[in-house]
């Protein structure tokens, strides 16, 4: 049995109590003449009208229960309390008692009034206690028209504004408005602890226009756990379904949504807000650290557990400070029930994730990274979800999210649910949800999953699998659609943030405008340089003399989008291993051979992404499951490769030339690049003043190249900056004196060279003083 197959089977205590609730409320229908008649005395309804409520099988709830006028001046109050022994009406001074007309709750009183009477409800419950309450059927929607039509808007923020648990005060009385989109339901209800999970209780009222169904009901607390109650358009009733935007969730495996309170964090961060936003990204330095939250540290001693957000802000942002690191970017936090998807099957997408603390606790971890200068971004999944009971799967009982066409909306690879780019709400509920993170939670940027498994309708499929667009292609129209929609969005209403994309292909213009027919993106993973670069490490260096395309054919592409050069999770899992552990030869080879190629990274034009680990070399494969090894920065080949990332960073933060230019072809200029028998390689990096200029140089096998001349663009005296194989780093000390004065002798077609002593497995970057 699989891992999905068990979260599938598996039912919490509230759903084995509500199976038996609902068995016993079917074996109850054998005596449903007699509550019929017992319910033809309710004046105004129909029998069957009451015995649908009592069964939790009406559609329309409010036309049956609450305050009903049925003469001039005289009005019925009708309530569904099984939990009551008995009932009192409390309006005006009065207690006028409850007459029970159905043996499972249905109370009602009559009670004269001018107008719609104001009243409580006073309960008492079989243990004698008695307790007032508010009656949920008392009050009037306090949804509009024009929120259920903006649902449908692509972009707009309404969403998370209007659906879910919001916190409210309605008439004067505090307590939560429920929401949710489920056009298809006969009958939805609310269940939760605060109503020992029974559907019938708190049925919801339905906006026929929008599909949206709603109820306010108060006294309500924040911590409360609850989940939606749906009854099919066939009659059947599903499993529970935790709600689509929810706040909060219960810490797996626990399924519930939480009710979340007011909802807004405590800021301290409005300098980096107002801020944020002056710089184009593109020609500032961007380097980032991935994170998996859960495994980046644990605390063994206390049974191998989490760190928690508080824990992380403690820890994780002044390391990621002390590094050089610019931003953090989380793989994914939104709620997901496996440990095992690392967040890649997110049920509840407005909730952060409930393994590390609280939405409040998530918020004051952005807070805190954002005060130490810092940006945050989110790993985004808005191309696939997991088929797990309680989400988002067959939601009203219909293929509601996703594609009913498994060719359309089921994932082959994954085992997943496809969304249904198409509907209008499915794009609105995905696009509204990247606002919210931005918005609500300060977050920086959005790495978007799996980009191309959108774009292409054939993605992983063979010939038949796949059903092509209304002109015969592979596109996915809805899904471009979506994409530069989101994309417009986010930029528009979160200035200063940044989308990512993970795209795999050739398609064209990702991270072009979407004016000029790009799909809007900020940035795009450049997988196409890891895949090779990595791939020419891997070989032996006496090999390396045949592949040194690998190195050089990314700059054929290389400002054809504004790039990220990522070296992430993905190529540490799975059997890759680790970085440290792709890289040949012996031990002291190994280590200089990742160094050089972290030189070889920042002195390449693209922002720069690491997975964590790897800046420290982590030996072994990447595992969710535990700490990394941080016991390994005791070994001083380890701590070299630390020391040289965070001086990198650093170097490159603060050097115009190695990042104000990372998307320009004017900013890059080889100078080296045909020296293959050799194995190295050189390149100069220009800034957008005259006389910034950068010079990196690698070489890629063990033999010093000692007088080896290069051609540079300027004179000057040239700093070397950063040297893979210093001592300091692990290395054997190879190296220029501090720097080398440029000659007035041309070579490589330039008017200046410099003459260099090159070490063994090692990348030195240069500098320009004028």
């Amino acid at each position: 049995m699989t891992d999905i197959d068990e979260r599938l089977e598996k039912t919490s205590e509230h759903e084995r109590k509500r199976s038996e609730r609902i068995a016993a409320r079917s074996a109850a229908s054998g005596h449903s003449r007699q509550a019929d008649a017992d319910s033809s005395t309710v004046q105004g309804v129909h029998p069957d009208a009451v015995a649908a409520v009592m069964r939790a099988d009406h559609g329309d709830p409010f036309s049956v229960l609450g305050p009903h006028q049925i003469g001039p001046g005289l009005w019925e109050v009708r309530v569904i309390l099984p939990e009551a022994k008995s009932a009192t009406l409390l309006t005006a001074g009065q207690r006028i008692p409850f007459e029970r007309r159905h043996q499972d709750g249905f109370y009602v009183a009559r009670v004269e009034s001018e107008g719609r009477p104001l009243y409580e409800l006073a309960v008492e419950g079989w243990d004698g206690t008695e307790r007032t309450r508010h009656d949920p059927y008392s009050f009037g929607s306090s949804l509009h028209q024009q929120d259920i039509d903006n649902l449908r808007e692509i972009g707009s923020d309404v969403t998370y504004r209007v659906l879910g648990a919001q916190s409210m005060v309605l008439d004067g009385i505090d307590g939560f408005r429920f929401a949710v989109w489920a056009p298809n339901a006969r009958r939805v209800s609310i269940v939760g602890d605060f109503n020992e999970w029974d559907g019938r209780r708190h049925p919801m009222r339905l906006w026929q226009t929008g599909g949206i169904w709603e109820l306010f009901v108060p006294g309500l607390r924040a911590g409360v756990h609850y989940k939606f109650e749906i009854r099919g358009p066939d009659g059947a009733l599903l499993p529970l379904k935790a709600d689509p935007v929810a706040f909060a969730a219960q810490k797996p495996p626990e399924t519930a949504s939480v009710l979340q309170g007011t909802n807004e964090p405590v800021w301290n961060d409005a300098k980096w807000m107002a801020t944020r936003g002056e710089k184009d990204p593109r020609h500032t330095a961007i380097s980032i650290y991935e994170v998996h939250l859960g495994s980046w540290a644990r605390v063994a001693e206390e049974g191998n557990r989490y760190l928690t957000y508080k824990e992380l802000g403690e820890r994780l942002i002044p390391y990621v400070k002390e590094m050089g690191f610019t931003h953090i970017e989380m793989l994914p936090i939104t709620e997901y029930p496996f440990d095992g998807s690392w967040g890649y099957q997110p049920v509840s997408l407005f909730a952060p994730t409930s393994r590390f603390g609280t939405p409040d606790d998530f918020a004051a971890f952005v807070d805190t990274a954002h005060e130490a200068g810092i940006g945050v971004m989110l790993d985004w999944v808005p191309g696939h979800f997991p088929l797990d009971a309680h989400g988002l799967g067959q939601f009203d009982g219909t293929h509601l999210y996703e594609h009913a066409d498994p060719r359309q909306g089921f994932h082959q690879d994954w085992g997943t649910y496809i969304y249904n780019f198409g509907r209008t709400e499915v794009s609105s509920f995905l696009a509204a949800n990247a606002r919210f993170w931005l918005e609500h939670y300060h977050l920086d940027g959005l790495r978007v999953d799996a980009v191309a498994s959108m774009l292409y309708l054939d993605y992983s499929r063979r010939q038949g699998e796949w059903i092509p667009n209304q002109y015969g292609g592979n596109e996915n129209l809805d899904a471009i659609n979506f994409l530069r929609k989101t994309n417009e969005a986010t930029y528009s209403h979160a200035p200063g943030t940044m989308t990512i994309a993970e795209e795999s292909t050739s398609w064209p213009g990702v991270s072009h405008p979407t004016y000029t027919g790009g799909l809007g993106f900020g940035f795009k993973w450049n997988m196409g340089w890891m895949h090779d670069t990595l791939e020419f490490m891997s070989k032996q260096t006496i090999h390396r003399r045949y592949h040194h395309h690998d190195l050089t054919f990314g700059l054929l592409y290389a400002f054809s989008e504004n790039f990220i050069l990522p070296l992430s999770h993905d190529e540490v899992v799975h059997g890759k291993g680790s970085l440290l552990d792709k890289m040949p030869g012996d031990r002291w080879q190994k280590f200089a051979n990742l160094r050089a190629y972290f030189g070889y990274m920042w002195g390449h034009p693209g922002k720069k992404l690491l997975f964590m680990g790897g800046e420290f070399g982590q030996q072994k494969e990447w595992n969710h499951n535990q700490s990394l090894d941080w016991h390994l920065l005791d070994d001083p080949l380890h701590r070299g490769v630390k020391d040289l990332v965070r001086d990198l960073n650093r170097l490159y933060t603060a050097t115009p030339a190695l990042h104000a230019r990372d998307c320009e072809a004017a900013g890059f200029q080889w100078l080296v690049s045909d020296d293959q028998d050799n194995s190295v390689i050189a390149w100069a990096r220009k800034g957008t003043n005259p006389g910034e200029v950068a010079v990196v140089v690698s070489n890629f096998t063990p033999i010093p190249r000692d007088g080896y001349r290069i051609g540079v663009p300027e004179a000057g005296f040239y700093r070397e900056a950063i040297n893979s194989d210093s001592e300091r780093y692990g290395g054997s000390n190879v190296g220029n004196m501090g720097g080398v004065q440029a000659e007035p002798l041309e070579s490589h077609g330039q008017p200046y060279s410099l003459v260099l002593a090159a070490p063994p497995l090692g990348t030195m970057i240069f500098v320009r003083e004028g």
